[in-house]
């Protein structure tokens, strides 16, 4: 498998929808650092975050992330949680869970021969 040479991050791949500011960036986008780690997987000009807030900081307001990958289907997790940080960590840790349950399931699982063949080189023929 070959390395991503440009692989997304949050500060590269977040945008701000309804509800926030571009002032509001820099915090939401340290509030999701820890996804940077799954996000590395995937090249940062194929990868979009979207966050918004409906009705912020009143009763019902609903946090939502949108996250696009190329070549797979949208994800897209919500929070109605009434805190605003909550809601934030409660649809990021979402999404880390969803990106990797679309890993696992475009993975071979048991099939030990197409996992390794995977990591062979191209040029390289397998023998059995």
């Amino acid at each position: 498998m070959s390395a991503v040479t440009d692989p997304a991050t949050v500060r590269e791949c977040l945008r701000v929808g309804a509800g926030f500011s571009q002032g509001d960036l820099n915090w939401i986008a340290e509030q999701f650092g820890t996804l940077d780690a799954r996000l590395a997987a995937f090249h940062a000009d194929s990868t979009e975050l979207e966050v918004s807030v409906k009705d912020r900081e009143a009763r019902g307001q609903k946090v939502t992330l949108e996250c696009w990958i190329a070549g797979r289907q949208k994800i897209v997790t919500t929070s109605a949680e009434e805190d605003l940080r909550a809601a934030l960590n409660d649809v990021r840790d979402d999404l880390r869970r969803k990106l990797n349950d679309s890993k696992t399931k475009q993975e071979p699982r048991h099939n030990r021969h197409l996992r390794e063949a995977g990591d062979l080189e191209p040029d390289v023929e397998l023998v059995e």
